[in-house]
């Protein structure tokens, strides 16, 4: 009598795997979906703040014609510094000479609709390259804001004649205006600049990281490596957690009440700012911290105690720099969502009008969120592709203090 052996692989067997695998199939085509999809919108988004933002690097400019052999000009070699040697430009007559020389070349007209302060660009033109001063040169200044969106289409009707009239004689034109990467905030489209803002937020992010970053390594050391497990240190770790999921406003409101209140005279001060965005910070660099010391083999603690190191030498000559890298991205993370808050920020007075750029981590300042947001407010068309500008400068901002940390991280890795 033989023994029946029973078919492994029956209908339903054979049913339910085909459910699996194409469950599985599609499960991998759900995801690469996904991803393709998130590169879809990452295109989208790099390729309309491009296009939008192309214009923002410029400003319409007009030629202007200028003898300066016949003007008598001249630059004191004993004068320092650029606003001096801009005085002494206004004092020898150079707005005179520009209105003569801007009347000439453009016409009537055309002169009036010539920037106010179009001397004063063509005063930084000559102290960058004084050898204007002994040539009859073509110099292109910036037209007004009503002419500028009359030669775009967008402005005044009456303007829009002119603007092709002048356009034709090769008198008016968009050129790049570097000068947007060097100015200021200013009331004209035509002057405004993104230098003010990006130094107020490397200014501020110079204050976050040095005091988020020792404060929040610190911190995760001791609560992995020394802190006894008890209630309080429980207690500890669910407030750091909950601190990292608060709004950014309500530290927007805790800088307002206590470091304003100690620095009253420092309102909207990168210092203050930098503390603010610090508090913010530091949960998070604590957080990542902590989760790069736990994974970090304990053979590695038990292998330098065996030799004779101390319990101090062995977080900072092993534990710390294997977990360096993992801490590097927490900070990363922190730092980014740091940059392009605007919230707490408004609370501490950083949305003022600043025409100068600060000086020091005490002198009034913005930064570039604020300055885009401040500028997303204006309906002149000129400030709009200026917005889309300052966003394009924020992203390279951002590539670059990520590009710096992700070579940090890579720079001290260690594999094991």
């Amino acid at each position: 009598m033989s023994d029946h052996i029973a078919p492994t692989r029956t209908s339903a067997f054979e049913a339910r795997l085909r459910k699996r695998y194409a469950a599985e199939k599609r499960f991998k085509l759900l995801g690469l979906s996904s991803i393709l999809f998130s590169i879809a919108v990452l295109v989208f988004l790099l390729v309309t703040m491009t296009m939008n933002g192309i214009g923002g690097f410029q400003r319409t400019e007009m030629a202007v014609k200028i003898d300066f052999r016949q003007a008598a000009l001249s630059i004191d070699p004993n004068l320092r510094t650029e606003p001096q040697k801009i005085r002494a430009l206004e004092t020898q007559g150079l707005p005179a000479v520009i209105e003569f020389y801007g009347e000439r070349s453009l016409g009537a007209d055309g002169f009036a609709e010539l920037n106010n302060d179009a001397w004063r660009n063509a005063a930084t033109q000559i102290i960058a390259d004084p050898s204007l001063l002994d040539t009859d040169s073509v110099l292109w200044l910036p037209a007004s804001d009503d002419l500028s969106n009359a030669y775009a289409g967008d402005g005044q009707a009456a303007l829009q004649p002119l603007a092709r009239k002048l356009a034709a004689e090769g008198k008016l034109d968009d050129r790049f205006d570097p000068g947007f990467l060097a100015r200021s905030d200013a009331t004209d489209p035509q002057q405004v600049g993104i230098w003010g803002a990006l130094k107020g937020s490397i200014l501020t992010m110079i204050v976050t990281l040095l005091l988020a970053f020792p404060v929040g390594v610190l911190s995760a050391l001791y609560l992995e490596e020394y802190a006894p497990k008890n209630r309080w240190t429980d207690l500890i770790e669910v407030s750091i957690n909950n601190l990292a999921a608060v709004p950014s406003i309500i530290f927007g409101l805790l800088g307002l009440a206590v470091f304003l209140g100690l620095f009253p005279y420092m309102r909207s001060a990168p210092l203050i700012g930098g503390l603010t965005l610090a508090l913010m910070t530091m949960p998070v660099i604590v957080i990542a911290g902590r989760n790069a010391i736990k994974s970090v083999p304990p053979s590695i603690r038990d292998g330098a105690l065996a030799i004779g190191a101390s319990p101090v030498q062995v977080v900072f000559h092993h534990v710390l720099p294997l977990a360096l890298p993992g801490i590097l991205t927490g900070t990363i993370i922190g730092m980014a969502r740091a940059l392009g808050e605007t919230a707490p920020l408004l609370m501490i007075g950083m949305r003022a009008f600043v025409a100068t750029p600060p000086d020091g981590f005490t002198d009034p300042a913005t930064v570039l969120p604020v300055q885009i947001f401040l500028w997303s407010d204006e309906i002149d068309r000129g400030f709009v592709e200026r917005t889309s500008a300052a966003i394009i400068v924020l992203l390279l901002f951002l590539l670059v203090m990520n590009g710096l940390a992700i070579y940090l991280r890579n720079r001290f890795e260690k594999k094991w």
